[in-house]
């Protein structure tokens, strides 16, 4: 391919709203071109590299058998609206009306779909299991795109389901998708972790999230030097909690004029923050649609872990309360809020560390006042334990060593779904006893367009993209320094045609540039190998320079096939 026939709108400059690497330098590298505020056109290279991601994809989705087809993004809403979502999904959802008034959405996601199909076309466990997958642009409305591609309004994801008759072919199938998702990550060349997720509004109970570590990242990664890792929203640590000793002593309350946060109140009352409680008020909207009050509590400045306490609840939303409803149920605002004297109607969970304290202060549930000496049972109440706090950095975790943090982007999530989906629009099928039983479901993605910024972000450097060979647009750069030169431009047909003959991909770039922008602009696409025809050239010699490692070697033509196809497969192995 001759780069004069390419549409390559290098930059000097990133955009003044680039925060991430990968954003600065797909724009300046002619890769992506934002058409509105998370919307985006890819361009030819990006192109390519999307296609080779998706071969890829292809081929380790056919290894675990599954079978690609194609699903519509428009979506009419009334599916949604069997299986709840159209309501709790939350503003991202895309919902527009056709001529006719009917409700759709834009698709995010596409479980609905795939349950209506098996719901309508397969009645017999005999026809199953069965794993089906897409490859398809998704739509959520996000409130604030950023970092160029990797949170978009508009993205491109594989979606995949799988469809069993009982526990044990969805084991298999989430097994084999779990496989098939290290190999695409492992041949794409990413540093990625395997984590302990949440499900969040996908539904069902056990899920697997692949993170890429990134200074970018928006999720946070909690780790051990062994085998444990999960999502700060799924993480837990060993619980070190010591019951404390000592007589309880008088509930006595004190004025605390100002003292809103758990460290103005111990200053205030002269205590430690690890023996305040933080009494935190949320409304939880349940399956029902009622809506419960739950009063949070938590040892001094530890903090709520929402999704943990969502999970505990079981809800379909949880909000902090307003201080109009923390007044309505409390008589106070947050900042004096307390459990002494709370009434049934205010569900009461406590963290398990607070089930060790003795002689707490709390919120008197009256601006300005604190209650000091308060104590489990005897001054309150708590209607259930659990695991309901953020863990830190240091703490053990489960396998027995110390936690450590690190940002992460999330690149694939598999989940467990169970019946979550079937039974709720009734896709069921006859079982060998001839009996009717809710399909069992799995649920598998990848954000295809968002692999372009995570390997971007952990290989670009200041020059520009580094793309492993599996995925990079072109295998070789041959530039030729000087295009009016007849004998350079020679060579540089010769060996472009050597290369292709060889089944390589080659970027010849024949534009009329001066050498130093054509440099610039190889480092910027990044290519695995750039192939320098120069002063040399009537010798037979040209320069073969590794992009990844900038390290150059002089070539004789006669050679350079043979010595490209070994550096690229020496890539490869160390990728």
């Amino acid at each position: 391919m001759k780069q004069s026939q390419i549409l390559i709108p290098t930059k000097k400059e990133a955009p003044s709203d680039a925060e991430a690497l990968s954003h600065q330098m797909m724009v300046r590298a002619g890769y992506v071109y934002q058409v509105s505020a998370g919307v985006w056109a890819y361009l030819p290279l990006a192109y390519r590299v999307i296609r080779k991601i998706e071969n890829i994809i292809r081929e380790e989705m056919a290894n675990a058998g599954a079978v690609e087809m194609m699903m519509p993004g428009l979506l009419p809403a009334d599916l949604w609206k069997e299986s709840g979502r159209y309501e709790s999904y939350g503003a991202n959802l895309y919902k527009l009306k056709d001529r006719r008034d009917r409700d759709f959405i834009m698709g995010p996601t596409h479980e609905e779909t795939f349950t209506a199909l098996m719901r309508d076309s397969i009645k017999s466990y005999k026809k199953l299991p069965l794993v089906l997958y897409q490859m398809q642009d998704k739509y959520r409305d996000e409130d604030r795109p950023r970092f160029g591609v990797l949170r978009g309004k508009e993205f491109e994801m594989l979606d995949g389901y799988s469809f069993s008759a009982d526990q044990a072919g969805l084991d298999a199938a989430y097994d084999k998708q779990a496989v098939a998702y290290r190999n695409i990550f492992d041949r794409i060349g990413l540093d990625y972790k395997v984590i302990l997720a949440d499900s969040g509004t996908m539904g069902g109970k056990n899920s697997q999230e692949f993170s890429a570590p990134a200074a970018v990242g928006e999720d946070i990664i909690v780790y051990t030097d062994g085998d444990y890792a999960a999502n700060i929203e799924k993480a837990t640590s060993q619980f070190t909690g010591v019951q404390q000793e000592g007589t309880p002593a008088e509930l006595t309350k004190v004025a605390t004029p100002g003292a809103h946060s758990v460290d103005e109140a111990g200053e205030s009352l002269g205590m430690p923050s690890s023996q305040i409680l933080k009494s935190m008020l949320f409304m939880a909207k349940m399956a029902d649609e009622t809506v419960q009050p739950v009063m949070v509590l938590m040892r001094g400045n530890d903090e709520v872990n929402e999704t943990k306490l969502k999970n505990a609840l079981d809800c379909l939303e949880l909000t902090l309360a307003t201080e109009e409803e923390a007044e309505q149920y409390l008589g106070a605002h947050p900042g004096s809020l307390g459990p002494v004297g709370v009434g049934q109607e205010v569900k009461i969970l406590a963290d398990e560390y607070v089930k060790v304290l003795v002689n707490m202060a709390c919120g008197a549930n009256d601006d300005g006042y604190h209650y000091i000496n308060a104590n489990l049972d005897r001054d309150f109440r708590v209607d259930a334990f659990g695991d309901f706090r953020l863990v830190q950095e240091g703490e053990i975790a489960p396998d027995g060593l110390p936690l450590k943090f690190t940002k992460g982007i999330e690149i694939g999530h598999i989940f467990k779904l169970g019946t979550h989906y079937s039974k709720q629009m009734g896709a069921q099928v006859l079982d060998q006893n001839g009996r009717l039983v809710d399909v069992i479901m799995g649920s598998y993605g990848i954000g295809i367009t968002r692999l372009l910024s995570a390997v971007a972000e952990q290989q670009a450097d200041e020059n520009g993209l580094v793309w492993p060979d599996s995925i990079a647009p072109f295998d070789v750069h041959v530039i030729p320094i000087n295009a009016k030169n007849a004998d350079q431009m020679r060579v540089a047909d010769e060996v472009t045609a050597q290369l292709e003959a060889a089944n390589l991909e080659v970027l010849l770039d024949d534009r009329k540039e001066r050498p130093g922008v054509k440099f610039a602009d190889s480092d910027l696409i990044g290519l695995p190998i750039r192939v320098t025809v120069g002063k040399k050239a009537t010798e037979g010699i040209v320069e073969v320079k590794i992009r990844k490692t900038g390290e150059t070697i002089e070539v004789k033509v006669e050679e350079l096939v043979n010595t490209i196809q070994i550096l690229l497969q020496n890539n490869l192995q160390q990728a």
